[in-house]
């Protein structure tokens, strides 16, 4: 049996550099979050992996619907 995890993030968490629809968040220690899209977390991940306690990374949902069989036809 399979169960599916909702996304940790929504459409409502914007990313912290430019306002597009979040994909990556990280928690840093004194319990503060930054939120970026894919493009901007791509950029800043060696960076934040330094710093963070957590990262959150669900970028891949951005290619999920390439993968769906409707789209293997």
């Amino acid at each position: 049996m399979t169960t599916a995890v909702a996304p940790t993030l929504t459409a409502a968490d914007r990313c912290d550099r430019c306002g597009a629809q979040a994909f990556i968040r990280a928690r840093l220690a004194g319990g503060s979050e930054l939120t970026f899209c894919a493009h901007h977390g791509r950029r800043h991940l060696d960076a934040l992996r330094d710093v963070a306690e957590e990262i959150i990374d669900e970028s891949d949902r951005l290619t999920a619907a390439e993968r769906t069989p409707e789209t293997q036809a």
